[in-house]
């Protein structure tokens, strides 16, 4: 699963979520995301390799706080 924006980091999410962005999810290939509880995403989106994941929060269908 991935986050809307293409983050390069998992300090990026963090600091955009602690920032006030609206972070939301989305599965490539597997379907919709979960619109409340827990999942993990990872970065940089395919094809770069994945340097990051992270086990996220979601409330409504977007990201409130990162693991």
């Amino acid at each position: 699963m991935y986050t809307s924006t293409n983050f390069k980091s998992k300090k990026a999410l963090k600091d955009a979520i602690a920032s006030g962005a609206s972070v939301t999810l989305f599965a490539p290939g597997i379907g919709s995301p979960p619109s409340n509880g827990t999942c993990t995403v990872s970065g940089p989106h395919y094809p770069k390799p994945h340097t990051w994941y992270a086990e996220v929060i979601v409330i409504n269908g977007k990201v409130i706080k990162v693991k």
